[in-house]
């Protein structure tokens, strides 16, 4: 999701740490829900100390934790100003570097045109094919969603064990329906025994080289009269 740009900080430590994503996402039958990403950076606490340590990394400033916590919150402050989104919350652990964030929305279209307009803001773009790019769509039927483009670029610095970080860490995606679910497009889909729920699971690694690796569309049974 492009709740990557909030974390946008957090990936210059996770693409060269072992990092685990949860992208959480729950739609109601009218197309509102519920989003909650988690960032779990706990197993690389250690190195990340060592990198705040520091002044600066490759010739860029090191931030501190908290200007890294201010620039969290104030995009949670702008993404809840936008229209379909509500009851923004944050959660920052230093401790054990594990970032949270939720979010309610009236419906997906609203949800991802707020995400746009807080990145086109954030990194002072006017345009972008990547901003152009609807992740998700739901005619109320079936949902079509996709992972977009998380800096693949970036991964063709990494060294070999910084790659190999990449591999040991995990991405899953979660969706959660009102209503069961039919069938899948997507052969690595898991299907929940209840039939409400879609799971997804890869590496960060493997989603940089192919952010079309999580692709799926998933068909839902009939709403009932």
């Amino acid at each position: 999701m492009r709740f990557l740009a909030l974390f946008g900080f957090i990936l210059v430590f996770g693409l060269t740490s072992c990092i685990e994503i949860i992208d959480d996402i729950t739609i109601k039958n009218d197309g509102s829900g519920m989003l909650k990403y988690t960032v779990n950076l706990s197993s690389s606490k250690l190195k990340i100390n060592s990198i705040l340590a520091l002044d600066s990394l490759e010739g860029k400033k090191v931030p501190s934790k908290d200007e890294i916590s201010q620039r969290i919150y104030a995009f949670g402050k702008k993404l809840e100003e936008k229209n379909g989104v509500s009851n923004v919350s944050i959660s920052t652990d230093f401790n054990d570097f594990i970032f949270k964030m939720s979010c309610e929305f009236t419906s997906l279209s609203a949800l991802q045109n707020a995400i746009k307009e807080v990145v086109q803001e954030e990194t002072k773009e006017k345009s972008s094919s990547e901003l152009d790019h609807n992740w998700m769509s739901w005619d109320g039927q079936k949902l079509i969603r996709s992972i977009p483009d998380i800096t693949i670029k970036k991964t063709k610095e990494l060294k070999a064990d910084e790659i190999e970080s990449l591999k040991q860490g995990s991405y899953t995606s979660i969706t959660r329906f009102e209503r069961m679910v039919e069938k899948c497009e997507n052969p690595n889909a898991q299907i929940s025994k209840n039939k409400m729920a879609v799971m997804m699971r890869t590496n960060p690694y493997a989603l940089t080289q192919n952010y079309n690796l999580l692709e799926n569309t998933i068909y839902l049974s009939p709403l009932k009269n």
